[in-house]
């Protein structure tokens, strides 16, 4: 049977799908937000194991059509270890429409197009990239490890592989004085990134990470519902996307949103003004139903 190790975290897109720990942890695991991974050191579990799993689902789980590769940082497998898992897995589920997992910036960086472009054949069509800011200034002070730029380039080379693109934003990342520049920026990389799927999630002080530490020592401003769905706004209105899906539904979130861009640009940012003109009839979720 597959038997979890640690914590186990998917994105809100993959709650129907089998989710397969091909690696544990993240190799990166600087980013001071996030707390996912702080419990395990990373690696990649053996194959073997791998299989017995697969073929565990196989005989157990009806109608398997999307599947899920965990931990945080899958892609930076070696290209020879992820085409077993692959092979393994389109053998066991002839009906599997997608595999995915999560991307980040270093593993994009030291993966090459034309292994993206192979892997992405035998079924690993789908990458969720946390870009969290565009502003360089909040990229630095969250550790993402890398600049805009740089975050432009490794994802362009998803791209050239022909690999969807699932990316996050991290609302209220650039705390109140930066909020408006983090809103502009963030959007700024979105455009010149044109993701297939774009989603914001609110940045939350986890217990046991530095940005808890630091929002305990009153470094970091936690952005009230108003202050967020106006940053919210200005980055959706600098959005030029030509065809994506946006969605902030992530249970962080105070207001849900759905669209498709552009079709539905102008209509969001109506909603967001409504928002912003009459507070006290927001649909806001409240803080006892939010979570991470």
């Amino acid at each position: 049977m597959i038997q979890y190790q640690g914590s186990l975290y998917r994105p809100p897109s993959e709650a129907n799908s089998l989710i397969l720990q091909a690696t544990l942890g993240c190799s990166y695991n600087e980013c001071t937000f996030c707390g996912m991974y702080r419990d395990k050191r990373f690696r990649v579990r053996p194959i073997a194991e791998l299989r017995e799993e697969i073929a565990w689902a196989a005989d157990h789980l009806r109608g398997v059509r999307k599947v899920f590769l965990a931990d945080g940082d899958a892609l930076v497998a070696k290209a020879s270890f992820l085409h077993q898992v692959l092979d393994a897995l389109n053998e066991a589920f002839p009906d599997l429409r997608r595999i995915s997992c999560y991307a980040s910036p270093q593993a994009l960086a030291v993966r090459k197009v034309e292994e993206m472009r192979s892997l992405r054949q035998a079924g690993l069509t789908q990458y969720y990239l946390g870009i969290e800011s565009g502003c360089d200034q909040t990229l630095e002070f969250l550790q993402k490890g890398v600049d805009s730029a740089e975050m432009i380039r490794v994802a362009n080379k998803a791209h050239e592989a022909d690999v969807r693109l699932s990316t996050m934003i991290l609302l209220g990342a650039g705390n109140r004085a930066g909020s408006e520049r983090h809103a502009r920026e963030s959007a700024r990389v979105v455009n010149a990134i044109q993701p297939r799927f774009v989603s914001t999630l609110v940045m939350t002080p986890v217990e046991d990470t530095p940005l808890y530490e630091q929002w305990s020592a009153g470094q970091v401003d936690e952005l009230t519902p108003i202050e967020l769905a106006a940053e919210l706004r200005t980055f959706l209105a600098n959005l030029e996307l030509r065809s994506s899906v946006f969605r902030s539904n992530h249970a962080s979130n105070y207001l849900a949103l759905k669209g498709t861009l552009p079709k539905d640009k102008d209509a969001l940012v109506e909603v967001l003004d409504a928002v912003l003109a009459d507070p006290d009839k927001a649909p806001f979720v409240p803080d006892w139903l939010r979570a991470l």
